[in-house]
């Protein structure tokens, strides 16, 4: 397996994406520490991943407080001795406009989605420079590079994760670390579940506009990452793979 010995950290791996990229990398042989703030969510994912034979740990931490994630790191050593792998997914948005968005969910927003991927990176760095080895993938969005109706501060935090993940890329190449992102489009998860009761005609639109013709899963972002964690990508790094079905290359005037 191509991953047989790694550690990997999923974070918001819970549910949705998440769960879905701590599955794959799994079964590929990684060692998996799940984390996020709902303790059932990511009982059930070790569950299922130790269910399919894998090795698996839960360790409930909140990526906006530094404290969690140095305890979060300081577990995960000493249950598997070291980090090989980081995957930044959790995340918050909360659809609202900008006019009429509260300062409390602005922070919240840009706090989970960018401040913890931060501080996320800097307590694993220290454990990657140490070891000389290390692959970071953050999870960014389309709406990293197209904005979102009435998600502005939640396609803003995403496209300053895109621009976080070349910083850390060029001081970190040295130390034979890799930091890339993956941008998923419309992805099947409980939220998109949500939506299409919510709001049907948005979401068939949205279905409608993409060139693949089919909305993304959790097993096609994790491939993505897969290729990104494993040698296959040793001298990428700094890059962004848009996993969308090419919903972010159409004009927006053609359906």
């Amino acid at each position: 397996m191509e991953l047989e010995g790694k550690v990997a950290i999923v974070t918001g791996g819970g549910q949705g994406i998440g769960r879905g990229i701590a599955l794959y990398l799994a079964q590929a042989g990684a060692s998996i520490v799940v984390t996020g703030r709902t303790v059932s969510t990511l009982e059930e994912t070790v569950l299922q991943i130790e269910a399919a034979g894998g090795r698996a740990i839960a360790i409930p931490t909140d990526v906006t407080k530094s404290e969690e994630i140095t305890a979060m790191v300081k577990s995960t050593i000493k249950k598997f001795g070291k980090v090989d792998i980081l995957v930044n997914n959790a995340a918050f948005m909360c659809g609202c406009p900008l006019i009429d968005l509260s300062e409390d969910n602005w922070d919240k927003i840009f706090d989970t989605n960018l401040k913890g991927v931060f501080l996320c990176c800097q307590a694993v760095g220290k454990e990657m420079i140490k070891n000389r080895y290390g692959k970071i993938v953050n999870i960014s969005s389309g709406g990293a590079h197209l904005p979102i109706p009435n998600d502005g501060a939640y396609c803003a935090s995403k496209a300053g994760l895109v621009l976080l993940t070349q910083a850390l890329a060029i001081e970190w190449g040295k130390y034979n670390i890799n930091v890339n992102a993956v941008s998923p489009g419309l992805t099947e998860s409980p939220a998109v579940a949500r939506a299409r009761i919510e709001v049907p005609a948005v979401m068939e639109l949205r279905a409608k506009r993409i060139p693949m013709q089919r909305v993304a899963t959790p097993e096609d972002v994790a491939k993505a990452v897969m290729f990104l964690v494993t040698s296959a990508s040793d001298n990428i790094t700094g890059d962004v793979i848009r996993v969308d079905g090419g919903t972010t290359i159409i004009h927006p005037g053609f359906v």
